[in-house]
């Protein structure tokens, strides 16, 4: 019976075993999702891994030869010792579920807040004061647009700490 694994790969390795497990015909899958970069003073979209140095396998250690995964390029191991321990199929189910017509996984921190939005930052150093919402990133770090000192200065904080008017 086809049961998913998890595989230890190799660091910034993650892709290339995926190819290579697939080109063995192993059913091997990659979460990704969609980061924020800001290099050289430009920011950028890029796919990452959902767990850095981690993807899923899908075998069956009874009738595969599951071993040869070991020896693959980027893979250092599979979790869980000799045999691996399997993945329940409800985990696998639910960041499937997830993922969007591109396959990428949507991380969606909950706040239910859209840009423009009125908050007030309800903990911290800038408690009680208000503002307005313009974006969250894919660490949970809110960036607000706050009247300070006569000037609108953009601050992050901890989406956590952020409540809507």
């Amino acid at each position: 019976m086809k049961r998913w694994y998890v595989v230890q790969t190799k660091s910034q390795a993650e892709s290339r075993a995926a190819q290579h497990l697939a080109n063995q015909d192993f059913e091997a899958w990659l979460p990704e999702f969609l980061k924020k970069r800001r290099h050289a003073r430009r920011t950028e979209t890029v796919r990452r891994p959902l767990f850095p140095r981690y993807l899923f396998v899908r075998i069956d250690l009874d009738a595969e030869q599951w071993r040869s995964v070991l020896g693959t390029v980027g893979v250092i191991s599979l979790v869980g010792g000799d045999p691996p321990a399997p993945v329940a199929d409800t985990v696998i189910e639910a960041i499937k579920a997830r993922c969007d017509a591109q396959g990428l996984v949507r991380i969606d921190p909950g706040l239910g807040l859209s840009e423009g939005q009125g908050v007030r930052i309800a903990e911290g150093p800038l408690a009680d004061l208000e503002g307005v919402f313009l974006e969250i990133d894919d660490q949970s770090r809110v960036a607000i647009l706050l009247s300070l000192m006569g000037r609108r200065v953009r601050v992050q904080v901890d989406a956590g700490n952020v409540e809507a008017i």
